[in-house]
């Protein structure tokens, strides 16, 4: 279930967008193939008018025992946008969480070795305020979605730092340049990624035209070829 436009700011995106791990249908799975033998046994010793009953009661058996879990993994949203994370559960009675990407400090994730097997952990956001710690289990890919996490915050952080003009602007262009470089080193953004918001940044500051945004983007290509070099 996508979560809706309506809800979201007039600039904001949807980065990621992602239920639980499917980990938490196993027991359904499970209790699915129990019923499955025992209703297969049914019908062997049964006659087979008895068939669609017994067959009717294991599905409905099945639909009692796990219809909950069900339902809230379903129900369960996480979203990543430009500005903020969103935690949505419920059907009927619904509960949410909201944590802006600016007021998050740290982002932690933990994998058990079984875990990591089947590709799931918990992520552990430590943010300014009242707010504090949010657990957020049983997330895919714990250690990718920490990533996006980052990089979302550092592109809101350089949103803000951006917004102004004039010389605070322009004070403000080296400062974060180093981020988009700090990123890309980490591996939160690609090559492209950074030359696009670099082009960007440089793009809106006063006095710069687009010649110069190019010619800085090759000097930055050469000093990345100069280091690749140097470690080789």
């Amino acid at each position: 279930m996508r979560y809706p436009s309506r809800l979201l700011t007039d600039d904001e995106e949807i980065l990621h967008q992602f239920r639980p791990h499917w980990r938490v249908l196993l027991p359904a799975i499970g209790w699915a193939m129990l019923l499955a033998a025992l209703a297969g046994f049914g019908v062997a010793a049964l006659a087979s008018e008895f068939t669609w009953w017994i067959v009717a009661a294991a599905v409905l058996l099945w639909l009692v025992l796990t219809s909950r879990r069900l339902v809230n993994w379903w129900f369960t949203n996480y979203v990543l946008t430009t500005e903020r994370i969103i935690v949505r559960s419920g059907m009927l009675a619904r509960t949410g969480t909201e944590i802006p990407l600016e007021s998050i400090n740290n982002v932690l994730f933990s994998q058990k070795v079984l875990e990591r097997l089947l590709g799931y952990g918990d992520v552990l956001i430590e943010s300014a305020g009242s707010q504090g710690q949010s657990r957020l289990v049983d997330i895919p890919d714990p250690e990718a979605f920490q990533s996006q996490v980052y990089r979302a915050r550092e592109l809101r952080a350089l949103h803000f730092r951006g917004s102004g003009n004039g010389p605070a602007q322009a004070r403000d262009a080296i400062q974060q340049l180093e981020v988009l470089a700090d990123l890309r080193e980490r591996g939160h953004l690609s090559d492209e990624e950074f030359a696009a918001q670099k082009r960007q940044l440089l793009g809106e500051l006063a006095g710069v035209d687009s010649a110069d945004v190019d010619a800085l983007l090759v000097d930055d290509e050469a000093d990345v070829e100069a280091e690749d070099d140097d470690h080789a």
